[in-house]
């Protein structure tokens, strides 16, 4: 004889989950899986008191990790630090935390940066400590500030990037012709793909700066500042328009820039509390 399944003990005639007559969900289980109430209710403690943003490293072999797989990973050091961050409401509670712009997938970056809405207060400047104990190798926070709630979001501040781009196989009297000619140009068309549409985008507005930068064993260094506003050029992108097309041997963005004043600025706001740590990346 099989066994039964625990529900089917209730009897054959009765369908499976349906409620009898003057049946009343009582407050326990009008809550959801994680224990906050369905009907608009919520637990005091999770209204968010202060927001904090954070500048952190993705160096090493975390490189490969994509943007997705990196917020997980921020998911659970959070947790793992026992800090109280505010969650979202329903039964899939979410920690609120709000990242910045995607870095692709295989590039390293110097600045990475996350908003975190925490339900209590927090000491800010220990906040690079535990964060950075919690997370993998490679993601190390170097900075944190406490922010205004109603600032807007990194993906709005964030005006261009900085990025080191080594070049693959070309010397530097080679790049810096091809540099000179890309930055002369009058127009850079490539072509995007958009909600499932192919567009063609003038990319020439979006090259802020472009300089030949280092030689290695493996090529030559180039330096590049690239806009983020509509869209963001990414360095792919960038080496696409180069004739012949260009190929990277590594990338990272170095920085990621807001204007304040007709100032290039970070980002954090005075203020920030650095923590200089070793970098731990292989």
């Amino acid at each position: 004889m099989h066994r039964l399944r625990p529900r089917a003990h209730r009897g054959v005639s009765d369908s499976a989950g349906r409620r009898q007559p003057g049946y009343r969900a009582s407050a326990l289980t009008r809550r959801g899986r994680s224990g906050q109430h369905l009907l608009g209710l919520r637990s005091p403690c999770e209204d968010p008191v202060m927001r904090v943003r954070l500048r952190f490293t993705k160096l090493g072999k975390i490189r490969f990790t994509s943007h997705r797989d990196v917020a997980r990973l921020w998911e659970h050091a959070v947790r793992r630090a026992g800090i109280p961050v505010a969650h979202t409401e329903g039964f899939t509670r979410r920690p609120k935390l709000s990242f910045g712009l995607a870095l692709p997938t295989g590039s390293e970056s110097l600045a990475e940066y996350v908003d975190i809405e925490f339900a209590r207060e927090v000491e800010v400047d220990r906040l690079p400590a535990r964060l950075s104990e919690a997370l993998p190798q490679g993601l190390d926070v170097e900075a944190a500030v406490e922010i205004p709630r109603g600032v807007e979001s990194l993906q709005q501040v964030v005006q261009s990037c900085s990025w080191s781009i080594l070049v693959e196989s070309i010397t530097p009297a080679v790049l810096g012709a091809a540099v000179e000619q890309v930055l002369t140009a009058a127009e850079l068309v490539v072509t995007r793909e958009r909600k499932g549409k192919r567009v063609c985008d003038d990319i020439r507005p979006q090259i802020i700066d472009l300089e030949v930068g280092e030689v290695a064993d493996e090529g030559t260094g180039l330096l590049a500042e690239l806009g983020t506003q509509p869209r963001s050029l990414r360095p792919t992108e960038l080496l696409g328009v180069f004739t012949p097309m260009l190929r990277a041997a590594r990338t990272r963005r170095e920085g990621q820039w807001t204007i304040i004043d007709g100032a290039r600025q970070d980002p954090l706001a005075p203020g920030a509390t650095s923590k200089h740590a070793e970098v731990r990346a292989s």
